[in-house]
């Protein structure tokens, strides 16, 4: 199977001689309120600075986003995009034996090739050395493993662990970024990409002990976040209240989407945690998809994702009416 990515938008529109606006992308699971509404002016007001080189560590998001976190600005790193950090970390463990606990972001598969895999549902089943990498909640299944799980691998072995959150903000479980002040082995990685809908941007951060911090900061590039990407994330993390409507909307808006596709023939909808639905198909993944597609509409083929078995897609949870139009398309496909 060839991994790529959902959130193709100007591909597609690119290749059918589309307008990108009229694409209704279902296929990568951003916040469908969009940007907090402080986030435009605070790049426009940013423009002057582009003139000048960034901080090298974009210190002022660095201990917005510690205080936030509860931990010490030495404790974070920030990236361009959680995919770019995902990099970096195949850099740092190179060499390393490592497992992917699947179902896992699919970026992971092309950063780690040579990876062994287990299954994440299965903590008995995860190898006690080597690095091991988790994601909560899980990609694409929505599914969350228990925090007391990973405490449980955490304190059993002082082989390292990286903990996926990209999606964390959305599910209102406590992050595991309040584990790294007890275990010097754990890495959590954010993203600001989903919750904060800053994916045109690219901001992600890793959590971990400063020791860890500070020796990487030796291999790290200068300059990973630019000032406009500096200055939008620092008004999106400020608006407590976006956040909040954001997290309402999209439970309610989930809940309301599972019971529609689950009254659609041939259709499974898996509850879950975050602001996507994973639905197991009785019909081809591809067929569904290329259905869609004529519609303008683009989901996530999730047929023979590692770690997975059967026909099945992932469609992001968007605004109300963009819902409506994903359904009515459905309810016209024939199998």
């Amino acid at each position: 199977m060839s991994l790529t990515h959902g959130g193709d938008i100007y591909g597609a529109a690119r290749s059918f001689g589309w307008d990108w606006r009229d694409v209704l992308d279902a296929s990568a699971s951003i916040n469908p309120l969009g940007p907090a509404p402080g986030v435009a002016p605070a790049i426009c007001g940013a423009l002057e600075r582009i003139v000048h080189y960034p901080d090298r560590e974009a210190m002022r998001l660095n201990c917005a986003l510690a205080k936030s976190w509860k931990i010490a600005p030495g404790q974070i790193l920030l990236g361009n995009g959680a995919t770019e950090l995902i990099w970096f970390l195949a850099r740092i463990f190179y060499g390393t034996p490592v497992t992917l606990a699947a179902p896992v972001f699919s970026e992971f598969h092309r950063a780690f090739p040579e990876a062994a895999l287990c299954t994440l549902s299965e903590p008995l089943g995860w190898p006690p050395s080597g690095l091991l990498v988790l994601t909560r909640p899980a990609n694409p299944t929505g599914w969350s493993v228990p925090l007391e799980a990973v405490g449980l691998r955490l304190s059993g072995t002082s082989e390292p662990v990286v903990m996926d959150e990209s999606f964390i903000e959305f599910t209102g479980l406590e992050s595991a970024v309040a584990l790294v002040r007890k275990y010097s082995h754990l890495i959590v990685l954010r993203s600001l990409t989903k919750f904060y809908a800053l994916p045109g941007l690219r901001v992600g951060a890793i959590a971990a002990s400063e020791q860890t911090m500070e020796r990487w900061r030796r291999y790290r590039e200068p300059w990973q976040v630019n000032v406009l990407a500096e200055e939008a994330a620092l008004a999106a993390i400020a608006d407590s209240e976006h956040q909040r409507r954001s997290i309402e909307f999209t439970r309610s808006e989930r809940v309301w989407l599972h019971a529609r596709i689950s009254g659609l023939a041939g259709t499974e909808p898996m509850a879950g945690d975050a602001n996507y639905l994973f639905v197991r198909l009785h019909y081809p993944a591809a067929d569904l998809c290329e259905h869609m597609l004529r519609h303008k509409i683009l989901i996530r083929n999730c047929a023979e994702w590692p770690g997975l078995t059967g026909e099945a897609v992932r469609v992001a949870v968007r605004r109300h009416d963009e819902n409506e139009r994903l359904l009515r398309a459905w309810s016209e496909f024939q199998w």
